[in-house]
């Protein structure tokens, strides 16, 4: 074990380090709740996939046929206008981190929909329930299916 952080690292300290790399980047409980209630309305897609072959980027859940990109954005990962907050140590790497993040998110979302993808967002915080219904009637409208509920 580091008693400090390694030479070169992005890690403030040691202690710090460890923490951020057990933060999931998938299957977070937010991802895994709205996936659980789109299959149960009967839709299947795939998971943390990447819907262009050719970007080197993957959405939290993909319909292929129906060319809809689905990602559930972390609060502060991803800077949410209602939750992010800039943290006290080493604010400057995480906040330009965080702002690359969202560059990165606008790029992707750019690309898939210059591919004819429609892209969906999502904050962890939003009701799993509305979420997962947004999806569903989503993906039917782009198949031209009808909801039966």
């Amino acid at each position: 074990m580091y008693s400090a952080a390694p030479e070169g690292s992005w890690a403030s300290s040691a202690a710090r380090r460890r923490n951020m790399q057990a933060i999931r980047s998938r299957d977070t409980k937010p991802e895994q709740l709205i996936r659980r209630l789109v299959h149960a309305q009967g839709l299947r897609y795939r998971v943390c996939a990447r819907p262009l072959s050719d970007l080197r980027r993957t959405a939290d859940m993909v319909f292929r046929p129906a060319k809809v990109a689905v990602f559930i954005d972390g609060c502060y990962w991803h800077g949410c206008p209602e939750h992010y907050v800039s943290p006290k140590t080493n604010s400057g790497y995480w906040s330009e981190k965080v702002a690359r993040n969202i560059a990165r998110d606008r790029d992707t979302d750019d690309r898939l929909t210059k591919a004819g993808w429609l892209v969906l967002r999502f904050w962890e915080h939003q009701p799993s329930a509305d979420c997962a219904d947004e999806i569903a009637a989503t993906v039917l409208a782009r198949r031209g299916g009808i909801r039966s509920d």
